[in-house]
């Protein structure tokens, strides 16, 4: 697997604890989630890896013969097995790590998804929380041999079949039949390198930065391995035609830059940098710059605090790591030198952007608990998070003047947050969240912005306050937006609530806001609501930047119709139970995919994950009939909706139906995530009345 080169996974193992202790985090052992729905483990662990993992692998985890492999799959009505194309192992190991993490102990996850104990370590700390998201914790499963299935097990097994055949047809998890899409399809839409004279010229603009994350990037380390491009020339392409200046990416410093005072990190560093540099030069084509997010300096095991002369630099502990501290110098020179190693190496990056509070732990001030440390402690939050800035900031303009640094003020504590924009150096743009704070009443119960939202259409008070506050300092402002998604539905490229979206733009335009982060690492799709979102911005009016993105996808014929549906769609979002436990921990990212247990598993719902039959976090400030309801109405308004997307998709031309029907698709599919969480929530309560009632009543 290419997903590391073979130095990074050197340095890894230097990185991390002793051998002495476990590599790979157990969190508290509990029993895995059972699945007696399937005859044995064994078969689902067929049945969740069948045409994703081949035969051959599942059978050399679980010492079998391919062919038994096989024969299991066809007992339960699963296709013939095929082909399993290249990129699946490099973009998929995620969803496989998922679908197997309540089945398998690590030892044979390992041999699963073909990594080694220092690459599993990597992703679960580095790609995006994944840890985080898997809940802390490795279920304890005991390994899975294989054994001929007894006759309890086959019938159980030609009973799935059955089911799978009335309500799938043949075929299930097989070759794509007629209107399907392959897994990962969406890929050959933007597979292809263009001649220059196939790119419209643009010129780079850093002074008015529009610039969001790949639709489709692998998070964890994207440079280390030069086949997983995550900006390929036809998505740069089609990304520059609805007005995005500049795309960025996740990367860890440690991998960037070699250090004499840390001469275990930056191995790799070349081929990391000379994939970045293949980057920039061919974004720079389309006019777009190349940004880099930096959630800096990560925190090390204690291991790396043991080396000689290492002690002074532990900050405050978080589980199994301490943040290296930012009020130590050697810190701060090492965060402005490995920049300025970058930026120097890659002259034409656009800039960087900074999370400083949140995200992973980095500075003792960046998870609000200095107190940990003996000299942090003694300073002010807003003190250390300027500093921080600071130094990444400097880093940055000694490797290359007139690359930028964007300040992001997410997850700063309010009481602080002038300080901090006070502290700022002078030269970096400040971002902040244009939604975040704004007050809200869904269901009757009153909430305020916390996170990313489209159904809450911002600025709200926490953005307007802060920029005023920075161009008071003569800083330029970059407003944070999504305009295709946001955990409020992460599962669909972009939401079809067009109207919200140029209201958005509308309400921004009026800001004088310099730039735009139009995507987290969620949202980055060349959509039709980036195009309106743009053009409204630019002066156009909202009826008239929906109007044209309706005759584009709809002809004149279905325009009006379109048109309709979009005012539902956005009327029925504004009915979303917004709420931080909403957003992360309901079910509406996994849908009907989330299983329906009889009994209840004792498993707390995860960030955007593992949503299990938690309904009391699912539901955050709301009651089970107002969470429910909230839902349902969310839900009907999408159908009520649909109706007239229908009514649209049947009056578009021959030239433009494929389109209009693939809008239809991602609009039918939110409305079933959000009934569906409706849908779950009803159940999970009924089994729990159910559980509460006399025997005789049950």
């Amino acid at each position: 697997m290419r997903l590391l080169p073979l130095l990074a996974l050197v340095v890894l193992l230097s990185l991390h604890a002793p051998a002495a202790e476990p590599l790979l985090p157990e969190g508290k052992a509990t029993p895995p989630v059972p699945v007696d729905h399937f005859p044995s483990r064994l078969h689902a662990l067929v049945w969740r890896n069948w045409n994703l993992v081949s035969a051959e692998r599942m059978a050399a985890v679980v010492g079998a013969r391919a062919d038994d492999v096989r024969a299991l799959a066809a007992s339960m009505g699963l296709a013939a097995e095929r082909p399993i194309p290249a990129h699946y192992k490099s973009r998929l190991y995620l969803t496989v790590l998922r679908r197997n993490w309540h089945l398998l102990p690590y030892p044979q996850l390992l041999k699963l998804v073909d990594m080694m104990p220092e690459q599993l370590a990597y992703v679960l700390r580095e790609d995006d929380f994944f840890w985080a998201k898997l809940g802390y914790v490795k279920p304890k499963c005991e390994p899975i041999a294989w054994a001929e299935p007894d006759a309890a097990a086959k019938a159980r097994a030609a009973e799935i079949r059955e089911l799978a055949l009335k309500h799938f047809g043949p075929g299930v998890a097989g070759p794509a039949g007629p209107g399907e899409e392959e897994p990962l399809a969406f890929l050959n839409e933007f597979a292809g390198d263009l001649a220059d004279d196939q790119i419209t010229p643009r010129k780079l603009d850093l002074n008015h930065p529009r610039f969001l994350y790949s639709y489709f990037a692998v998070f964890g380390d994207p440079l280390s391995d030069p086949t997983l491009d995550p900006y390929p020339d036809k998505l740069l392409a089609r990304l520059a035609d609805v007005g995005v200046n500049g795309v960025w990416l996740h990367v860890v410093l440690r991998d960037l830059a070699p250090s004499k005072v840390f001469p275990e990190f930056g191995r790799g560093w070349e081929q990391r940098l000379a994939s970045l540099r293949k980057l920039v030069d061919r974004a720079k084509r389309f006019g777009i710059a190349v940004y880099l997010y930096q959630n800096e300096p990560r925190a090390m095991p204690e291991a790396f605090y043991k080396v000689a002369g290492r002690a002074e630099l532990a900050g405050v502990l978080e589980g199994e790591f301490r943040a290296m501290c930012t009020s130590r110098l050697e810190v701060r020179q090492w965060l402005t030198e490995s920049l300025a190693h970058v930026f120097s190496n890659v002259p034409d990056l656009g800039g960087a952007f900074t999370i400083t509070a949140s995200e992973n732990l980095t500075s003792c001030a960046s998870h609000h608990k200095p107190a940990g440390c003996p000299r942090c402690a003694k300073r002010k939050p807003a003190e250390i998070i300027a500093e921080v800035n600071t130094a990444i900031a400097a880093g940055v303009r000694k490797g290359s003047p007139t690359a930028r640094t964007i300040v992001w003020d997410w997850g700063w504590k309010d009481e602080y947050a002038a300080d901090v924009i006070a502290g700022l150096p002078e030269g970096v743009f400040f971002e902040s969240v244009s939604e975040w704070s704004l007050p809200l009443n869904r269901g009757g119960v009153p909430v305020a912005v916390g996170e990313y939202s489209i159904s809450a259409v911002g600025p709200g008070p926490r953005a307007t306050k802060h920029w005023a506050l920075a161009k008071a300092r003569g800083l330029k402002t970059v407003a944070k937006v999504q305009v295709n998604n946001t955990w409020e539905l992460s599962a669909v490229p972009y939401l079809p609530t067009m109207d919200l979206v140029v209201r958005h733009a509308q309400n921004l335009s009026k800001q004088g806001v310099d730039g735009l982060q139009l995507s987290w690492s969620l949202g980055g799709h060349p959509s039709p609501n980036l195009k309106v979102f743009q053009s409204v911005l630019g002066g156009t009016t909202p009826d008239a930047a929906i109007d044209a993105a309706a005759r584009e996808l709809f002809g004149d014929a279905g325009a009006p119709a379109a048109r309709r549906a979009w005012r539902a769609y956005s009327a029925a979002f504004e009915q979303f139970p917004y709420g931080p436990g909403v957003l992360y921990l309901a079910p509406q990212q996994t849908g009907p995919a989330n299983l329906l247990f009889e009994k209840p598993t004792g498993y707390t719902a995860t960030m955007v994950c593992f949503p299990y039959d938690d309904l009391k976090r699912w539901r955050g400030p709301y009651l089970e009939d107002v969470f429910i309801a909230q839902f349902e109405k969310v839900a009907d308004g999408f159908r009520d909706a649909e109706t007239a997307l229908a009514d649209a998709v049947a009056k578009t031309g021959p030239d433009r139906a494929a389109a209009a029907k693939r809008e239809f698709d991602i609009a039918r599919a939110a409305r079933v995530h959000f009934a569906s969480v409706a849908h779950q929530a009803r159940f999970v309560r009924a089994r729990e009345m159910l559980a509460k009632a006399p025997p005789d009543q049950r």
